[in-house]
């Protein structure tokens, strides 16, 4: 009885083994399926080297037209294009990337519309839990991307204002001249008032008693701030005395004005009127002396007068 067994067992084991045999041949020698797999092999090799090309393409695109973009401005950071030229080119090389291995997969036959549902659900929650953040990203990309503002800028936004120290994508960090650092998120800076991009324009208006003469007074001024741009290498041009600014019954102001360098407008303002405080003292020191000789040459005469009689 157990040898029968036995030779049965075998039997079909030998049959299992042939039908083995005969599938495998026929995986071997299927000449449609080799076909589809050498096309589709071929396929994929043609997808992931137009990828390639297409990173690579976009890639110079990118770098050419930051340069253009740096050609144009005179106060740029370098260090600005380099990051968002690599920024850019790795969300270029992330989305290539995504669209070549969605098309290898559909080559192999694999169902995407539920592997794309299941992605969008994915990126709605997400969008919907982070929008401050998203919004935080989005709007430091442009910030960076237009030039808004760079690292040493003084800038103003909202009620800060000082110098900035850093940019990310998220945040932007800046200290006050008194030295307190405010970090603010980029989705909060709706608008900018940037310092740093242009020649400033020192003024200052000068309070004078109106016993003064204002030719004279302005000629004053103006000898006092003749050669005040030698020793100040903010100042760009000699300052400008405009006239009277304004006008009331015991004084009269005199406004002066000087265009300097970006961010240098209170030590430009600071020179200008140290200048004229000592130019005034200087000149109501010389008038003071000359009355005082005028007053003892006039006892002296008088002195002489009542000898004489």
């Amino acid at each position: 009885m157990n040898h029968v067994f036995e030779v049965e067992s075998t039997q079909a084991a030998v049959e299992e083994a042939l039908k083995f045999k005969d599938r495998l041949w026929n995986w071997v020698t299927n000449v449609d399926m080799w076909t589809d797999v050498l096309f589709s092999g071929i396929r994929i090799i043609a997808i992931f080297i137009i990828t390639r090309i297409i990173i690579k393409v976009v890639s110079k695109i990118i770098d050419r037209s930051l340069t253009r973009q740096d050609h144009t401005r005179i106060n740029m950071n370098p260090r600005r294009f380099v990051t968002v030229g690599e920024l850019m080119k790795n969300v270029t090389s992330v989305t290539c990337n995504f669209v070549m291995v969605l098309i290898v997969l559909s080559e192999f036959h694999f169902n995407l519309g539920p592997l794309l549902a299941g992605a969008g659900v994915l990126g709605l929650a997400i969008g919907f839990g982070a929008q401050s953040l998203v919004k935080d990203v989005i709007t430091g990309f442009f910030i960076i991307l237009e030039d808004q503002f760079a690292v040493g800028d003084v800038i103003q936004t909202g009620t800060y204002k000082g110098t900035v120290e850093m940019i990310g994508l998220r945040t932007t960090r800046m200290i006050t001249p008194t030295g307190e650092v405010h970090i603010i998120p980029n989705g909060m800076i709706a608008s900018v008032t940037n310092y740093s991009l242009s020649n400033s324009l020192a003024i200052v208006d000068v309070p004078l008693k109106n016993e003064r003469n204002l030719e004279s007074t302005i000629e004053l001024i103006k000898r006092a701030l003749a050669d005040i741009r030698e020793h100040d290498v903010n100042m760009i041009a000699v300052p400008d005395v405009l006239g009277i600014q304004s006008l009331s019954t015991s004084e009269f102001v005199i406004r002066v004005v000087a265009e300097c360098l970006p961010n240098t407008k209170s030590e430009v303002e600071r020179q200008i009127q140290a200048n004229v405080k000592k130019a005034l003292e200087y000149d109501e020191m010389i008038s003071q002396a000359e009355a005082e000789t005028a007053a003892a040459v006039a006892v002296e005469d008088e002195e002489q007068e009542k000898g004489e009689g």
